[in-house]
């Protein structure tokens, strides 16, 4: 597979400048969830809406410059907590409780998480398909990754993977029907995700108008939550199949309703792969213009300026990420093989990402990721055994060995299997360490009063006055 390199760095422009006009359109309207009739941006804007869904593909931006093409996802933790922690909003805010309480991911993204079936991981596909052009399941697993901060085990996870698969896809195809394929692909069949786009598809085939397929979404697949992933996915498929170009097709998608700053940012970046920043009308881009308008709780991660330095950075990246990979490369022309649709399809990597344990958090040792699997929640209960294993990334031959508080009992199991019995007063944080050869990774287990559980839909607290998360206020910068 050759893919052309001007092509490829014209959908990549294209990309990034779609997902500024969808999430501007949206923005206006978003959380509301009745019908809208929009035709065009209402209130015509001067620049663009700063917006999450792009900012945090900033901070991957630099983690992936910084730290090369494929990090841990303790990688991923550290970077959030440098640069988005001030976010207190739904997943973000409780990915950051969790961190702080000393629980690294994945299982810091779904413990007393209400929101893992959220938006808030599938707006941030776009880089992943970026880098992995034509390799869909190279960006599936990165998306779970990503996905592990904040939505682990969550709708959410298998919305960034659909959609990092789908828009890795398009770089190279072209058939909404062979994508949204594609993209389901790489996720579980019983997905609610899966089952709204395949309803709102269902839709389509059968004749159903824009009217009739919207109010099948909302009201099979609706939520309380505006946010929510299942519907705002069936809405997003909707907008796509539905409109007639660029414009009606992101209005359509707008007017269902409910997230509509990620469901048109989505979409508009995806008609960005698929046709380039030819079929995108002028009358569109004027209003915004190129400039990238952070938002203010995004933190100094040397975000791009403008559209056209976040492709310059982007394609540098796909650059590096081609030469490591066979089979596909860049060239003056594009080149497809027969059995292109065979290629697309394959997703064993991202069905082995989704086996990966998400009751377990992770810790560097050098370049080694030590898993600690904590068999269930991180709570440990006093009198109560508890069985806990470490597996280390790469799998490596090396003895293990945990250490625990002084008052509890650890009673080797296996080569890396531990029992732990905690003595009748359990501390709410505590910490035992797993060593290897060459190092020490520590971790931390919860004691019942540290882990009370948390009202569900009810945010972590922010500041009142410059509403970021409370323990990150900004007011005194």
């Amino acid at each position: 597979m050759i893919l052309n390199r001007a092509d490829y760095r014209d959908k990549v422009y294209a990309c990034w400048l779609g997902k500024n006009i969808g999430g501007t359109l949206g923005e206006r309207w978003e959380c509301k969830k009745h019908t809208n009739a929009l035709t065009f941006y209402d209130p015509i804007p001067s620049k663009a809406s700063p917006n999450d869904d792009l900012d945090l593909q900033l901070v991957w931006l630099k983690m992936l410059e910084d730290e090369g093409l494929d990090p841990s996802i303790r990688t991923f933790a550290d970077y959030w907590n440098l640069y988005a922690c001030r976010y207190p909003w739904n997943e973000y805010g409780f990915f950051m409780r969790n961190f702080e309480r000393g629980l690294r991911p994945p299982i810091a993204g779904c413990f007393e998480n209400y929101f893992v079936d959220e938006m808030g991981s599938p707006i941030r596909s776009e880089i992943w398909a970026c880098i992995h052009p034509g390799d869909p399941q190279a960006a599936a697993v990165m998306a779970w990754k990503d996905s592990s901060l904040d939505h682990s085990g969550g709708e959410g996870t298998y919305g960034e993977m659909f959609w990092a698969a789908l828009q890795s896809a398009a770089f190279v195809e072209s058939d909404p029907m062979t994508l949204i394929q594609i993209g389901l692909n790489m996720i579980p069949l019983s997905s609610h995700v899966a089952r709204a786009i395949r309803e709102a598809v269902w839709c389509y085939d059968n004749g159903k108008n824009w009217g009739e397929a919207r109010e099948k979404i909302a009201t099979r697949f609706g939520h309380l939550q505006p946010c929510n992933a299942v519907p705002n996915h069936g809405f997003t498929i909707i907008g796509w199949l539905y409109g007639d170009d660029f414009g009606d097709k992101l209005c359509k998608a707008v007017n269902c309703g409910y997230d509509t700053d990620c469901t048109g940012a989505t979409l508009g970046a995806l008609l960005g792969i698929l046709d380039g920043t030819s079929r995108i009308p002028e009358k569109w881009i004027v209003p915004i213009g190129t400039d990238i308008v952070l938002h203010k709780f995004t933190g100094d991660c040397n975000a791009p300026a403008t559209v056209d330095e976040l492709t310059d950075r982007t394609v540098s990246l796909a650059e590096m990420s081609l030469v490591r990979k066979e089979g596909i490369s860049f060239g003056d022309q594009n080149y497809y093989p027969e059995d292109l649709h065979t290629h697309l399809f394959q997703n064993g990597l991202a069905r082995d990402a989704l086996k990966q344990d998400i009751h377990s958090g992770v810790e560097l040792i050098g370049d080694k990721e030590v898993w600690l699997h904590y068999g269930g929640e991180p709570v440990i209960r006093p009198g109560v055994a508890k069985d806990v294993e470490i597996s280390i990334v790469p799998d490596i031959t090396t003895n293990v060995d945990l250490s625990v508080p002084d008052c509890w009992s650890c009673e080797r199991l296996g080569p890396a299997l531990f029992r732990l019995i905690a003595s009748e007063n359990v501390n709410r944080k505590n910490e035992i360490s797993v060593a290897i050869d060459g190092g020490v990774a520590n971790f931390v287990i919860l004691g019942p009063d540290e882990a009370k559980g948390y009202e569900a839909g009810a945010n972590v607290p922010e500041c009142s006055i410059c509403h970021a998360r409370i323990e990150a206020c900004m007011c005194k910068i």
